[in-house]
């Protein structure tokens, strides 16, 4: 009786090539059970979307209000019908009896057989014979097992009682509080040009706020309603055998799954409200009938918000989606999810470090081939002070580096003053493998503008300037040295 699914990665080899059952509405159907408050303001919220409903019917609509129907009895005497419900209910009683999963099991039985005799001329329309039904009737109220293919019942006996048990349901199979909702939607119509409404049905929109609709009918009404509209929709394919249309069958069931029950015959006023309204509501049969089987899956935003409601990413549906879904509730699965995610974010900064290196090498490319200028020339300079790690291949010729700018430092002008030039520091620094540490702040921002990983850390930049910082001291104590011995 449980409408989710639970999916379940097999690694046995030998089953691999089973076919995989794959449940498009499997996120709805989770929300549904787990969550309904979420899942009915979310079908809502886009039924009012495409119909308008006023308060009241809005407040009916979501079960806070009773029902207001055209005719319906008194609130005294529906509580004594629900109150024979449920006594009826306490004896085992199929017929007459709220709908329960049960009650469909029984009457699945004569849907069944009916799908094996759609061809009997008449279906539905023909009554049976009444104490064939009566012993049908009595063998389905206590629960026995019922062979209806021995040949004792005909299929009009059959088609007969199927009609007899929705009929007798407490509220129609679609509810008294779908009523408002479904007579509004077989009013949506297409407009012209200019605007202006026509008396062209609104295919699209009628079967997208069905589907809505269906979304948020009580489980076992769905159940149902699903089997029997597929039965006469088998059954108006085969009107030309059975003589029985879409329309005549809607004729036949709109009373029993759509109409509402009980209509007071002294309420004169409300009688002709519903009989206004009869029109309608058998075209809005005849054209579920039709269209029955599109009717049963939930729109593609809806199944969207209920896999981001779960999945929080508009990532494409994966096999570890699958593996978060599998019993949320067990806790020895949380260390196996952790672990996944980490190595997703590992390879992701890999994949990451890949392209902004590949990014990097053909940024150099692209400075190579430019024009000689005095900004290639800073450009090539500041490359051959970036890090082995990032520099392009062997593919690429590079230019020699070109001769150092002066320093405009206080160290600087203390070097030239004393030593005159700075050609042999330069020649031993060039001679030097060039090590990752040596960044300048040029090279920092030309890493930050391509977008490369940080493999210039503070700490990096920070032992950079120590080490300048000690050779300044160094510098400083040779002087000092050589004065004193010149004195």
């Amino acid at each position: 009786s449980d409408a989710v699914c639970n999916f379940v990665i097999c690694n046995d080899s030998s089953l691999r090539s089973q076919p995989i059952i794959f449940n498009p509405d499997f996120f709805v159907e989770k929300l549904r059970h787990e969550k309904p408050e979420v899942f009915t303001e979310l079908v809502v919220s886009n039924i009012t979307r495409l119909i308008d409903l006023p308060g009241a019917e809005l407040a009916q609509l979501m079960g806070e209000e009773d029902p207001k129907l055209p005719g319906a009895n008194s609130t005294a005497s529906g509580f004594f019908r629900s109150l024979m419900s449920l006594k009826r209910k306490e004896k085992g009683v199929v017929f007459g009896s709220p709908l329960t999963e049960e009650g469909i099991a029984q009457v699945s039985q004569l849907i069944e057989y009916l799908h094996k005799n759609l061809r009997a001329e008449g279906l539905f329309r023909v009554p049976g014979n009444s104490i064939r039904q009566q012993i049908l009737k009595d063998a389905l109220n206590s629960g026995t097992d019922i062979d209806l293919d021995s040949g004792e019942f005909h299929s009009n006996d059959v088609a007969t009682l199927l009609k007899m048990f929705l009929g007798e349901l407490p509220e129609p199979l679609l509810t008294h509080k779908h009523f408002h909702a479904h007579l509004k939607i077989a009013d949506l119509m297409l407009f012209d040009e200019k605007g202006n409404k026509t008396s062209t049905p609104d295919k699209e929109r009628q079967i997208e706020a069905l589907q809505l609709l269906f979304l948020i009918l009580p489980a076992p009404n769905r159940s149902l309603l699903k089997l029997l509209l597929d039965l006469l929709y088998q059954t108006a394919k085969k009107q030309d055998k059975n003589k029985m249309s879409a329309h005549n069958l809607a004729l036949m069931f709109a009373p029993h799954i759509l109409w509402p029950r009980n209509v007071s015959n002294a309420s004169v006023s409300a009688a002709n409200d519903l009989q206004e309204n009869i029109t309608k509501l058998n075209n809005g049969v005849t054209f579920m009938i039709k269209h029955s089987q599109k009717l049963f899956k939930a729109p593609a935003y809806i199944r969207e918000c209920a896999r981001l409601h779960y999945l929080g990413s508009r990532a494409h549906t994966s096999k570890d989606d699958l593996d978060l879904l599998t019993s949320p509730g067990s806790k020895e699965l949380q260390p196996l999810k952790s672990q996944k995610r980490s190595r997703l974010d590992t390879c992701h900064q890999e994949e990451t470090q890949q392209r902004t290196e590949e990014a990097l090498k053909e940024l150099f490319r692209h400075v190579h081939n430019m024009p000689d200028s005095a900004k290639k020339k800073k450009l090539i300079r500041q490359f051959n002070k970036h890090p082995t790690a990032l520099t392009p291949g062997s593919d690429v010729p590079t230019s020699p580096a070109p001769r150092r700018t002066r320093s405009r430092s206080f160290s600087g002008l203390i070097k030239r003053k004393v030593l005159g030039t700075p050609v042999i520091l330069e020649r031993k620094s060039r001679d030097a493998t060039p090590e990752p540490e040596r960044v300048s702040k040029e090279n920092v921002h030309l890493l930050q503008k391509c977008g490369s990983p940080a493999h210039m850390s503070q700490a990096k930049l920070k032992s950079s300037e120590g080490r300048k910082e000690e050779s300044c001291r160094r510098m400083r104590a040779h002087l000092l040295s050589k004065d004193s011995s010149s004195l």
